[in-house]
């Protein structure tokens, strides 16, 4: 009889509202079973998913369907991380209010997430937008406030005049906007701050202890992290009459200036001292110099991001002014303005030794100043060693350096260190030793509209004082505009009016709002208890978290995770929870690409192109026009080169689980895929396939054999039930080990087996056959349900089996069957392979011969003549000689 095919459109809907109507992945807290929390990062409601969230969402559905198989308690849960700029850009261009923008956006790809089949606990939902969530947040920061941990402070900012709002130096690309494309500006503002820097030697240390993250990750955040220990080093200044009298006393300006080093032992190789911009001494120096004002304000018009500074040619102002040596007080070095030197990062201060530092070689070369190598290199002649144009950053012995000859770089380094610490300028000594960090201060002021309130109030009488806990939430005010640019709260007509809560006079609210990072650096601790009224329940908190499984992309390696692993800290220190490592495994899976296509004017979509090969040559169309396109390359799916495949597309042609098999089935999770048509076409036939073997065993065990079957082929059954029970054993593995790419393989491996096994002549007559069958099948189904989880349920129902198979438990596989007791040899006769051999693996030499000349193919060939040996290599193969 003829089998309907699989159809996808019609099983889908049916078997997502049969576990929508039967409540399964909705999480009890105090539900039976080990707890096991599941979670991919949330979304932000762009009003599309994109293929890229079917990749990530997948994986975590699988490894959630088959954590609840195994019995554990899971919680999988989805929310939206909805505050940011992209909406209130929307509000601009169409003239909606961002409220409802990105409402209608998360109705949108709830939809689609919805249509993916996903086991998400959907009661447990939340936006960040959600007044209910910011007002929590907004008790997270009082409690920060109240702890130390948060605090206010002038601070030079990146400005994007365009979007109007501080950037994070991340945020700024090439020295303009990463939104607006705007050229950004340094502007001086007072900004809001969390602590981070009191966590630095914490959360490097702890990352130690984090073996279920990548390696890649940690090395990341290490780097970002940046400990460092040196020294703080005093350099004298020669008087100069250009720094008035009163410039040069108070802080020292004037008399000294102070650079922190981890490189002390190139001392004698120093050429110049750099300053920052915005250094005192530099503006001390720029009073009565303009043409190094001017110099300051053009730097000031630049990005301080990281990249924008390493990339940026190096430039500097010579001061005129002098520094004296530490080591030698007849020995001075001019002192520069620089574009490289951060104010926030060590003294704003920095000296120059360009034999053993790119940056500094690039600059000394730049400015003609000296370049003296002082560390020789292994093998190197000191006579006539120079530097080219790499600097020299290796291991070596010290040498042009006085004191330090001979010595090697941290010998050099304790030598330098002892003497300076004895030494002393102004009365102080010349150097102390200090450990200082890369990583800054988290700044969370936004100058924009949508996002969390920052809950602090401005009184004349009170100054900056916070609201009071009982007035909380200060809610965004409904009725703004976006026809000026800037922040709308700012311009509100009486939004900011509000009274004091410790005078009872008047008071203005602050109009900055937090950072989106504040929004997503808690959201997984809110998921413990989302309709709490406190920020947690500390006891359910503590009992799901950490995360078992965090599954996200690397490009949230830095900001996001470490922000992360600071509120954890930072919610514990207040009371909220006592877990202070938020995510206990990481995964980053690898980005969907595709091939791009132009015509030489304009990118066009794959929907519009088709494929045909000609001599063995691939070559594209235009299914519109029929002209013919060039084939790109493989590259990020991205709206600007239309390669991208949209989801629903997808969905509406294969289903859901087509698009789920492919993305785990292609490559290994943390490497790219690359999407293709016949991609995606190989795995609907493999659907299909599937559909049909389960359909055609469900026909065979339908009925019992007439007057019944008893016995039957025990070894042709033990090999159907070592299949599938060795199918279960490796696909529960590689799932563990999120080696979805491998479990797919020995799926299409069992179904081969399978396949061949149900073939078989008397299968449906012989009970041993039967059963394994039977039992295989239900095996099968399980092992597939995580991955196509409605097509698993439409085979369950095929085999008449009870419940739904969301339901059911992971198969155990009988260890007696994972052990081999046979082996297989290759079967050669003159040297030419002629079939395989399976045979005990005890077998001796004898037995092998006997049952070698037994095969058909043997015989065949032999024709009933004698062989005139037989070689036997136990263990390796069979040669049959005649």
């Amino acid at each position: 009889m003829a089998i309907e095919r699989y159809n996808p459109r019609s099983a889908e809907p049916r078997w997502q509202e049969a576990w929508s109507s039967a409540g399964l992945f909705e999480t009890r807290d105090d539900a039976a079973g080990e707890k096991y929390y599941v979670l991919e990062m949330f979304p932000y409601p762009s009003g599309r998913i994109h293929i890229g969230h079917v990749r990530n969402y997948a994986m975590g559905d699988v490894v959630a369907r088959y954590k609840r198989a195994k019995g554990f308690n899971v919680l999988h849960p989805m929310g939206w991380d909805a505050f940011g700029m992209p909406a209130e850009n929307a509000a601009m261009q169409n003239k909606v209010h961002p409220r409802e923008w990105t409402y209608a956006n998360i109705a949108a790809m709830r939809a689609q997430l919805k249509s993916m089949g996903l086991s998400l606990d959907w009661s447990r939902e939340f936006a960040t937008c959600d007044v209910d969530y910011y007002h929590q947040q907004q008790i997270l920061f009082l409690d920060l406030l109240k702890a130390g941990l948060a605090y206010r402070r002038k601070s030079k900012v990146n400005w994007d005049p365009v979007d109007r709002t501080v950037l994070a130096n991340e945020q700024v690309i090439d020295g303009r906007g990463w939104r607006s494309g705007a050229l950004v500006e340094q502007r001086e503002l007072t900004q809001w701050f969390f602590r981070i820097t009191d966590y630095a030697d914490d959360l490097l240390a702890a990352l130690d202890e984090l073996p279920g993250w990548p390696d890649k990750v940690r090395i990341m955040q290490k780097n970002w992290i940046g400990r460092s220990e040196g020294l703080m080093l005093r350099w004298g200044l020669q008087d100069n009459e250009r720094l008035s009298v009163a410039e040069m006393s108070g802080e020292g300006v004037g008399r000294e200036v102070e650079v922190f080093t981890t490189r002390p032992d190139t001392l004698f190789g120093a050429s110049f001292i750099a300053v920052a911009a915005d250094h005192p001494l530099a503006r001390a120096a720029s009073a009565t110099d303009p043409a190094l004002a001017s110099f300051i304000a053009d730097i000031q018009r630049g990005g301080t991001s990281t990249e924008s500074i390493e990339t940026a040619e190096k430039r500097g102002y010579d001061t005129g002014l002098r520094a004296i040596h530490p080591l030698d007080p007849n020995w001075t070095v001019p002192v520069y303005v620089a574009n490289f030197v951060l104010m926030d990062y060590g003294t704003g201060a920095v000296f120059g030794c360009p034999a053993h530092d790119q940056r500094d070689l690039d600059f000394a070369r730049s400015y003609d100043l000296p370049v003296r190598p002082v560390v020789l290199p292994q093998g190197a002649d000191a006579t006539n060693y120079t530097i080219g144009t790499e600097a020299f950053t290796g291991d070596g012995r010290l040498f042009h350096s006085d004191f330090l000859d001979g010595m090697t770089p941290d010998e050099g380094f304790e030598a330098v260190a002892q003497r300076l610490e004895q030494q002393t300028l102004w009365n102080r000594p010349q150097a102390t030793r200090k450990v200082n960090f890369r990583l800054r201060d988290w700044g969370i002021s936004r100058q924009r509209y949508w996002g969390c309130p920052i809950p602090v109030l401005h009184c004349d009488a009170c100054g900056v004082v916070p609201e009071a806990v009982e007035n909380l939430p200060v809610v965004l005010p409904d009725d703004i505009d976006f026809d000026t640019p800037g922040n709308p709260l700012d311009r509100h007509a009486h939004w900011r009016q509000t009274t004091c809560p410790h005078c009872g006079g008047p008071a203005l609210r602050e109009t900055d709002t937090m950072d989106t990072f504040v929004d997503s650096s808690w959201y997984f601790a809110r998921f413990t208890a989302p309709r709490a009224a406190t920020p947690t329940v500390p006891a359910v908190a503590d009992a799901w978290l950490p995360v078992d499984q965090y599954i996200g992309g690397v490009e949230h390696a830095i900001l996001h995770l470490l922000y992360s692993r600071f509120f954890a800290r930072a919610m514990s220190a207040c009371g909220h929870m006592d877990v202070t490592e938020p995510f206990k495994g990481l995964f980053t899976q690898g980005m969907v690409v595709h091939e791009t296509y132009r015509d030489g004017r304009e990118w066009i979509a794959p929907s519009d192109i088709t494929i045909e090969e000609v001599d063995g040559t691939r070559r594209a169309r235009r299914l519109s026009t029929g002209e013919p396109v060039e084939i790109g390359p493989i590259e990020k799916m991205s709206k600007s080169k239309k390669n991208v495949v949209d989801p629903d597309d997808i969905i509406a042609s294969y289903g859901a689980d087509t698009a789920r098999w492919f993305m785990l089935s292609d490559s290994p999770p943390d490497r790219d895929v690359i999407w293709t048509e016949a991609g995606v076409d190989g795995a609907f036939r493999f659907v299909q396939r599937l559909w049909r073997l389960v359909n055609e065993a469900a026909e065979a065990l339908a009925t019992e054999p007439a007057g019944g079957a008893e016995g039957g082929d025990a070894q042709a059954a033990l090999g159907i039930r070592r299949a599938a029970h060795r199918a279960a054993a490796g696909v529960g593995d590689d799932i563990e080990r999120l080696a979805f790419n491998k479990a797919v393989a020995r799926l299409y491996e069992l179904v081969n087996s399978l396949s061949a096994a149900f073939s078989q002549p008397g299968f449906s007559t012989d009970a041993a056959l039967r059963n394994a069958g039977r039992e295989a099948i239900s095996i099968l189904i399980r092992l597939v349900a995580p991955m196509m989880p409605h097509l698993a349920e439409e085979c369950w129902q095929v085999m008449g089996l009870e419940g739904l198979v969301a339901a059911q438990s992971w198969p155990e596989a009988e260890p007696e069957l994972l052990v081999d007791d046979e082996i297989v040899l290759p079967v050669q006769m003159n040297g030419k392979k002629r079939g395989d051999l399976r045979i005990a693996k005890d077998a001796d030499a004898a037995s092998i011969e006997a049952a070698a000349l037994a095969m058909d193919v043997v015989r065949d060939t032999l024709a009933g003549a004698s062989p005139k040996r037989v070689v036997v290599v136990p263990g390796r193969i069979v040669n049959v000689v005649y």
